[in-house]
């Protein structure tokens, strides 16, 4: 007998007879006029299959499943959510390279290399100059295959209430489609070669930070999350170590204002960006067991006030850059615009505590963090020091020396400050007979100390130039 008849939308909404039926379904579903199949899933495995009878048995067929049922519209949507999984389709299995990526978590693991590349870079050219990119490579990897270390640990340590959630139902662990045992080895292989990796390639302190954030990822971050809010905090942390990773790796130190700066922009993106995503799925969150503040916020009081506190914080950042004068005033400026926003939908978030609202603020911070990065580095004093031929490493730093150029010089076309000063604005020094006009090619916002300097130079050869040329008392009789 096949499992499989077919209704059309006319026919589901006649009334029901009163004929029974010795065959019953759980659900009689209509999502359009069409026809549409409506299949047992107690025999939906099963192999036998029958020659298609006439309409008019099929539509006898139908009553007499609707009078045995006896529901109506509204009991087939109220029960719809208690049994979805019952009426969906099993979804075909994932390949080994998609259940090894969900386990390490790749995507992440992907943002954590943009990071560490990000420290690298940020050294400038001088330092890069004797940076071979064989120690970019180790530290890029070598940083990857901890972070997949610990986010296999992680998984491994929280099965059971991932298990719990519909977000994280279907990872690896949790459907069986890896063994506990293959991922404990696959946690200890990608630490262990990411360790080995840093040891060779980069230096101790580089090596010491990896390994050490497997620990604090996996174990600290981890046996908080089910006990304490503070979880949020620490994983914060974590996320702020890789570009400083990638700084110390390229030989800065640890105490540079640049690393501090740095770990203080990931580690205060995280809380916005993280905040917003625990809203989303503060009841997921809650049946998994997890301590989140969402989970404790049911009006959204504090999520809402943490999110625009830490963007408060963040937003200080460019300015503080600036004072410390590791970049320029321009990245100040232009932190005013990318702030701003991100204030405005955090403060839209705030007025209206929505799953859309939350959203808003968690794309936003998918796309703040990469502009943040690349205005740090375009405008960092760093790269606008010269590095003379001696002392170039032609496998890493022409090339780079060379885009770096060409989005600085695309930026100067752009700039309206400059343009202002190029055609409105008269740059000048000295005053009536002896002011003279200076290049107004200069950002007077964006400008480096070097275009500092290069002014300041010339004002003093105009001074000196006018005192040489001051006519004597006899020329002037």
């Amino acid at each position: 007998m096949t499992s499989v008849m077919y209704l059309s939308g006319r026919q589901l909404r006649r009334r029901a007879c009163s004929r029974s039926s010795s065959t019953s379904f759980q659900h009689i579903i209509c999502t359009s006029a069409r026809r549409r199949p409506i299949i047992n899933h107690t025999s939906f495995f099963s192999s036998s299959t029958t020659s298609n009878n006439n309409d008019d048995e099929k539509n006898n067929s139908a009553r007499s499943i609707s009078g045995s049922e006896s529901m109506n519209t509204n009991d087939a949507t109220n029960s719809d959510k208690s049994d979805s999984a019952t009426t969906s389709l099993p979804t075909p299995p994932k390949s080994t390279v998609s259940n090894l990526a969900e386990l390490s978590k790749a995507r992440l693991s992907a943002l954590v290399v943009s990071t560490t590349a990000f420290g690298f870079m940020s050294v400038g050219p001088t330092a890069l100059a004797f940076t071979s990119l064989p120690t970019f490579a180790a530290a890029s990897i070598g940083t990857a295959l901890c972070a997949s270390s610990a986010a296999t640990f992680n998984q491994v340590i929280e099965v059971e209430r991932d298990a719990k959630m519909k977000r994280t139902g279907n990872r690896p662990l949790v459907n069986g489609a890896v063994s506990k045992q293959a991922a404990i080895g696959l946690g200890c292989l990608t630490g262990s070669t990411g360790g080995i990796l840093l040891g060779l390639g980069t230096d101790p302190i580089t090596t010491m930070l990896g390994v050490g954030n497997i620990g604090l990822y996996a174990g600290l971050y981890t046996y908080l999350k089910p006990r304490s809010e503070i979880n949020t905090w620490v994983g914060a942390v974590v996320g702020a170590i890789p570009p400083v990773m990638g700084w110390t790796a390229a030989g800065g130190s640890i105490l540079d204002p640049e690393a501090v700066l740095l770990g203080s922009t990931l580690f205060l993106w995280q809380f916005p960006h993280f905040f917003a995503l625990n809203w989303m799925y503060r009841t997921d969150y809650k049946r998994g067991g997890f301590a989140m503040v969402a989970v404790n916020d049911p009006n959204g009081d504090r999520t809402a006030s943490l999110i625009k506190r830490y963007g408060v914080y963040l937003a200080s950042l460019p300015f503080l850059s600036t004072a410390l004068e590791v970049t320029s005033p321009m990245f100040a400026v232009e932190g005013i615009l990318l702030n701003g926003y991100a204030l405005h939908v955090a403060s839209k978030f705030d007025k209206e505590r929505s799953n859309s609202n939350a959203r808003k603020v968690f794309l936003t911070s998918l796309w703040y963090l990469p502009c943040v990065m690349m205005l740090f580095l375009l405008h960092s004093r760093r790269w606008h020091e010269e590095v003379t031929n001696d002392e170039k490493d032609e496998t890493i730093l022409d090339s780079l020396q060379t885009l770096m150029s060409k989005i600085q010089s695309k930026g100067k076309e752009l700039c309206m400050h400059e343009a202002l000063v190029s055609k409105e604005v008269e740059v000048s020094v000295g005053e009536g007979e002896n002011k003279t006009s200076l290049d107004g090619s200069k950002c007077p916002i964006s400008m480096t100390k070097n275009a500092q300097i290069s002014m300041a130079t010339a004002k003093n050869e105009v001074n000196t130039l006018t005192i040489d040329e001051e006519p004597t008392k006899d020329e002037r009789d």
